[in-house]
């Protein structure tokens, strides 16, 4: 049987969506073909225009056509799906539709969309959820679960820290001698790093001699917001406990997760916004490391509290502080939760594992 993914988002794309498809693509059963269809150099999307996604109908159309196309792998349930909506009417070729998160919340925001969408959900032979969050919204939406099948995004290990590359950068940004947080994520309000430095006033309210050090890698629109909230929470010496380090590299995220203590992300649902599932999580858990998160979205499939990490309340500077001492202060149990994670995250995470699981759904 020939497999098409139409996929908005694809490798060299960045992102957590991009990287599910890129790594459903590679992973896919060696002996089935699976075609790629992307927008990487617009195939499927014109350059401007009120109905850009319009072109990929009879782009579709003509792909499926040509290549004898058996059955569709939808990688965006708008504005793809209404393409391989219409496109299905005319050539009665099977779809499925993947779900992570917002693309679902934000397809669900107007009458207009919910029509749509319900439209496309339900004629879709079935439904892949990357959390088992979206698939209960997705259920709700529905009401018919039946058809819905969870699949995390998996993640892939390291395997080894450059231990050059560690030690410059624990001299570059004088990380002797410190208690280390870090956060790595794109630099948007969902994704808590402004609670996370409310909660550190907390901390060294209560502990002033405190040798904490807060990171925080990635870049954003936010970032001046931060930097506002680090200097209201602690005037002009707050680069002494947060330090914003920018886009890393592979390695370097590598040798960051060797040198900090927790990972800390307390993402929240900010009008539908929300962190469908986070690898970031599992990767830092790769690196033994034990993460603190927030109870919202999906990442509770990620995260297991009290085994590789903590929920905490993403609001809740005082559940943030409380969690980040309680793992400070009990290094046995830092490190076994690192220990307990890697393993969770090498058994139950494992990209081959999740891309059979896709596969073997869609021949069910």
């Amino acid at each position: 049987m020939k497999f098409l993914l139409i996929t908005l988002e694809y490798f060299p794309f960045k992102g957590g969506i991009a990287n599910y498809y890129t790594n459903l693509a590679y992973h896919w059963p060696a002996d089935e073909r699976l075609f790629i269809l992307n927008n990487n150099n617009h195939e499927l999307l014109r350059r401007r225009g009120l109905f850009k996604w319009t072109k990929s109908i009879s782009k579709l159309y003509h792909y499926i056509k040509k290549n004898k196309i058996d059955y569709v792998i939808v990688g965006h349930v708008l504005p793809l799906g209404i393409a391989m909506y219409l496109v299905s009417k005319i050539l009665k070729t099977r779809y499925t539709v993947i779900l992570h998160g917002m693309d679902f919340s934000y397809a669900t925001r107007n009458s207009w969309k919910r029509i749509i969408n319900k439209t496309i959900l339900k004629s879709a032979d079935k439904i892949i959820a990357a959390n088992s969050y979206t698939a209960k919204l997705c259920s709700d939406f529905l009401k018919n679960y039946s058809k819905i099948l969870v699949v995390n995004p998996g993640a892939k290990d390291f395997s080894n820290f450059n231990e050059e590359l560690v030690e410059e950068i624990k001299i570059k940004n004088n990380l002797q001698n410190h208690q280390i947080i870090f956060s790595l994520g794109r630099l948007v309000k969902r994704k808590g790093f402004d609670y996370v430095i409310r909660s550190l006033k907390n901390i060294l309210l209560k502990r002033p001699d405190s040798n904490i050090l807060y990171l925080i890698a990635g870049r954003g629109p936010e970032l001046e917001y931060l930097k506002k909230i680090a200097y209201e929470n602690f005037g002009d010496n707050w680069e002494k406990y947060i330090s914003f380090i920018g886009e890393i590299s592979e390695a370097e995220k590598w040798a960051l997760f060797s040198l900090s203590d927790i990972f800390i992300m307390p993402s929240r649902n900010i009008n539908g916004d929300f962190e469908g599932f986070g690898i970031v999580y599992l990767e830092a858990n790769l690196a033994k490391k034990p993460v603190i998160a927030g109870n919202s979205g999906g990442v509770s499939d990620v995260v297991e509290n009290g085994v590789n990490g903590l929920l905490v309340d993403p609001e809740n500077v005082d559940e943030i502080s409380n969690a980040i001492l309680y793992l400070l202060d009990n290094e046995e149990k830092r490190l076994k939760m690192g220990e307990w994670g890697r393993d969770r995250a090498l058994l139950n995470f494992n990209w081959k594992k999740q891309v059979q699981n896709i596969y073997r759904f869609l021949n069910y």
